[in-house]
């Protein structure tokens, strides 16, 4: 299956002043419409609040499952397994709790100190090699590859981008680790920041009204542009609520 390599870059235009024309000759007129050239400035996507698609949307789109996984995944260790991974011709989709992953590079917030059970790596890197930090990028953990379901075989990968929905919230974010093969439900701590939720490793996450949708052959590159995850996010999100 052909992966897609989303990436952003910024693009400049520049215009050339018309030369002076000598005062003894008529002013050419000004180019019709259709021959002046198409200049589109560089537009680089807002970090701000991420509008566009509203959750509701999302979530009417969401709310029948064409279920993919071979059975069902459990939110925590303990529980019953009740989670079914569905799946649209553009995505997957599941809904869950929100545990905060602070696996990757050590900072104030996310280390060995604040979450018991810290990692310091990730399974995907950056584009220099090192892990990402869970404190600055959003980013899904997604269940390790079992008989249950393989994230892979739907075209998922590091960098895939990912639509969190939890109330009234729409934020975009990247496949960015993969926790154990039987539990769902997981993302970094700048993600559950995002959603207004709780976000300290220790105690904080939300037990329910989390969606994850994570779009199908596609992938930010490199995988800690933020503003790309959110650029595109957002036109995939559109095209996945309004089926376009």
């Amino acid at each position: 299956m052909r992966v897609q390599s989303l990436t952003l870059a910024a693009a400049s235009a520049a215009l050339l002043a018309p030369t002076a024309l000598p005062t003894a000759l008529p002013t050419a007129a000004p180019p019709r419409a259709e021959e002046r050239p198409a200049v589109r400035p560089a537009v680089r996507p807002a970090m701000g609040p991420q509008g566009g698609v509203r959750a509701a949307e999302l979530l009417a789109k969401a709310r029948r499952c064409a279920q993919v996984s071979r059975g069902r995944y459990r939110t925590d260790d303990g529980r019953s397994p009740t989670v079914p991974v569905c799946a649209t011709r553009e995505a997957v989709f599941w809904k869950a709790d929100l545990d905060i992953d602070c696996d990757g590079r050590p900072g104030r917030r996310c280390n060995s100190r604040t979450d018991p059970w810290f990692s310091d790596a990730t399974a995907f890197t950056q584009s220099d090699g090192r892990y990402l930090d869970a404190e600055r990028l959003p980013y899904v953990v997604v269940p390790g590859p079992s008989r249950v379901w393989d994230y892979r075989d739907h075209g998922i990968r590091g960098g895939s981008v990912v639509a969190l929905v939890h109330r009234d919230r729409v934020r975009y974010a990247v496949v960015g680790d993969v926790g154990p093969r039987d539990i769902i439900g997981e993302a970094s701590y700048a993600a559950a920041e995002a959603l207004g939720i709780p976000a300290d490793p220790h105690g904080g996450g939300t037990d329910s009204g989390v969606t994850y949708i994570v779009f199908k052959d596609t992938r930010v590159d490199p995988i800690e542009d933020r503003e790309a995850a959110v650029a595109v996010g957002e036109r995939l999100a559109r095209m996945f609520a309004r089926g376009r």
